[in-house]
């Protein structure tokens, strides 16, 4: 054996460099990075339903659909026969709280159907804060929801909607509309993170829904209504939604009603969300 090749053979194995130590604050996504995650998420997400216009027809259709069955089946029914036009003022605003919480549903059925593809696993392959996917997505929802809301005035002015304040309260309504099915969406995320199946949140998702929206303030006074159901929709919030966007487009008290509301809206958020990125994190 060579002199040479007797070195090589009894030359040590080259020791690995020191792995250096993340510091606390490595890793860290700072705000104008989260901001740039969120608005590439909402982009492909808007994408989405460009290539999927079907995805478009429950914010197209329902209001047109809704407010056509219950000005013209209900409407002489509960504000008398040929009072149509009352009524009209009547369900209009607060047909706008209906249309937040349908829309809401619909997050929670398509975040379930994204881990069943398999999308939300390769988001959270990546190096960007999980609130960012759900945030976009809270994002082109409410969207859809000014589509839909949109869609619900155009039809009402068609129908004979006054305002009887002024085009700024008309818009602090559908603002407060907004923050309102936003802060719902948290709950139907973190229900469809929750459940096995697309159908299985929205049977439960119909089940939350029809009892809130028929036991508020939405369609009929309360007045109408049994004692025991009346207390229901005292603490409804839904209905002090209607309340509030009713007063803002035909005229009366707001504070109480706006306060509620809002009030409500950020309880929720502050509950849910954080459980719904928890959630997120840990889903298998």
């Amino acid at each position: 054996m060579s002199t040479a090749t007797a070195t090589t053979a009894q030359s040590p194995a080259p020791v690995p460099a020191p792995v250096k130590k993340a510091s606390a604050g490595e890793g860290r996504i700072g705000l104008r990075g989260n901001l740039r995650h969120i608005g590439a998420l909402v982009r492909r997400n808007a994408l989405q339903i460009k290539q999927d216009p079907e995805s478009m027809f429950d914010a197209v259709l329902m209001p047109v659909i809704f407010i056509l069955l219950f000005v013209y089946v209900f409407g002489g029914a509960i504000s008398g026969k040929g009072n149509q036009q009352e009524y009209v003022n009547y369900v209009v605003p607060g047909m706008m709280a209906m249309m937040g919480m349908n829309i809401a549903m619909a997050v929670g059925t398509g975040v379930n159907d994204d881990f069943k593809k398999g999308v939300m696993d390769r988001f959270r392959s990546m190096p960007i804060a999980r609130s960012s996917v759900l945030i976009a997505k809270i994002v082109v929802e409410v969207g859809r929801m000014m589509v839909a809301t949109t869609i619900l005035l155009s039809m009402g002015f068609l129908l004979g909607l006054q305002i009887h304040t002024s085009v700024l309260e008309l818009l602090a309504a559908v603002s407060l509309s907004m923050v309102f099915g936003a802060s719902l969406m948290w709950i139907f995320i973190l229900l469809g993170l929750t459940m096995k199946t697309a159908q299985a949140v929205q049977g439960v998702a119909m089940m939350v829904l029809m009892p809130l929206q028929f036991g508020s303030s939405i369609f009929a006074p309360p007045t109408t209504m049994p004692g025991w159901l009346q207390t229901f929709t005292d603490y409804n919030p839904l209905s002090n939604l209607a309340d509030a966007a009713r007063n803002l487009v035909n005229g009366g008290p707001v504070a109480h009603s706006v306060w509620m509301t809002l009030g409500w809206s950020a309880a929720i958020t502050l509950v849910t969300a954080p459980l719904a990125v928890a959630k997120f994190r840990k889903k298998t």
